[in-house]
């Protein structure tokens, strides 16, 4: 959040508006640090329930990505986190960010690249079925890259960001809160719990998260 501040420059008189924002965690951390004018939108009635009882100051609103019920140069921030690869028609959506951005105003796609799917710590490393399949699933950031200037963005560029945590607590793995975790066989799933159960014995398991944020700027 600090970096996505810090390089969006938005402040108390910005519009910032979260694509699949959810049940709403990342937008309210943006009002919380920020104070600026706050959108979210969802296609899922049920998270956007959740986020309207949770975040009063935020405007939670169904919608979808390719198509942006709002008036062209409204907002300074466009941005998703790790909703890219869901999208159907990427290049509508861009196309989208781009009409309802300001002049100089920023869009701000994270995700995560090839490295960071085959890295990722502790999910590749107990559960390497899960690399191929999420590899699959992503695309690539060259690839965002090319559609968004195609679409009308300049200064397109990206920065990593990255933390170190430990986790005691495998209860999300095995509920498979990772949507990765359903796309694996049954026996990988079993193997990469019993591995993180094995390693739980002798200590917290180390955890790194990163993100890839990629940027462009509308001129």
């Amino acid at each position: 959040m600090k970096k996505l501040i810090s390089i969006s420059g938005v402040g108390k008189s910005s519009r910032a508006i979260e694509i699949g924002c959810g049940t709403g965690n990342y937008i309210a951390a943006l009002e919380e640090r920020t104070g600026c004018a706050c959108w979210g939108i969802d296609p899922s009635e049920q998270m956007l329930s959740r986020a309207k009882g949770r975040y009063r100051k935020i405007n939670f609103q169904s919608g979808e990505a390719k198509q942006l019920n709002f008036p062209d140069g409204f907002y300074d921030l466009v941005f998703s986190v790790d909703v890219i690869h869901y999208l159907d028609n990427r290049p509508m959506f861009f196309g989208e960010a781009n009409r309802t951005l300001k002049q100089g105003g920023r869009i701000c796609t994270v995700t995560d690249s090839a490295w960071i799917i085959r890295h990722r710590q502790p999910l590749a490393v107990y559960f390497p079925e899960t690399v191929e399949v999420e590899l699959d699933r992503y695309p690539g950031i060259a690839e965002l890259g090319d559609e968004m200037i195609q679409t009308g963005f300049e200064d397109v560029t990206e920065s990593t960001v990255e933390f170190r945590y430990r986790i005691s607590d495998i209860q999300a793995y095995r509920e498979k809160a990772f949507s990765a975790l359903r796309l694996i066989s049954n026996d990988a799933f079993a193997r990469g719990i019993k591995g993180m159960e094995r390693d739980l014995t002798t200590g917290p398991i180390q955890c790194v998260s990163r993100y890839l944020l990629l940027w462009g700027t509308k001129k």
